[in-house]
């Protein structure tokens, strides 16, 4: 919520179904991205592309992350106050009017929902998962929360 309010300019509420659904994308998608299919895409994404599988999974919910991120873009641009900027997506939509005559100019409105959903996926993904993984840890090794002495290991295991 903290990334989407950067981003977006507003929290979502936890049980919001917007953000529950693409929680749950991101999740799929974590998931999906370990297959074999997956994985072979990277190494063959021509031939992958064609072949039936999980990985094809990915692009529909890509698909989906796209539709949020250019219906959110949609009402930005309807809403814009270029003096007062709400977010992420208002600073670049100012930046793309600064730039409008400029036909070489980075800032468009597919570059905006490509960075828009890169830092939605990074910020979120990797937040997440770091956590995850952290607190799996202190569940296998309840002694590192439990050690309160600050001795050399349990700071090493920290």
């Amino acid at each position: 919520n903290i990334i989407c309010s950067i981003i977006f300019g507003d929290r979502f509420d936890y049980e919001d179904k917007k953000f529950i659904t693409l929680i749950d994308l991101l999740n799929e998608n974590n998931d999906l991205q370990c297959t074999v299919q997956a994985q072979l895409y990277n190494f063959f994404p021509t031939v992958m592309e064609y072949l039936p599988g999980p990985h094809q999974k990915l692009f529909k919910n890509g698909e989906k992350f796209d539709e949020f991120t250019v219906g959110i873009i949609k009402e930005h641009q309807q809403t814009l106050d270029p003096s007062c900027p709400r977010d992420f997506i208002d600073a670049f939509l100012n930046k793309m009017e600064e730039e409008k005559g400029n036909s070489h100019s980075e800032f468009t409105t597919e570059t905006l929902s490509r960075t828009t959903l890169d830092l939605f996926l990074a910020g979120t993904g990797t937040t997440s998962i770091t956590l995850r993984h952290g607190l799996l840890i202190l569940q296998k090794y309840p002694e590192i929360a439990g050690n309160r002495k600050g001795n050399k290991e349990s700071r090493l295991l920290i």
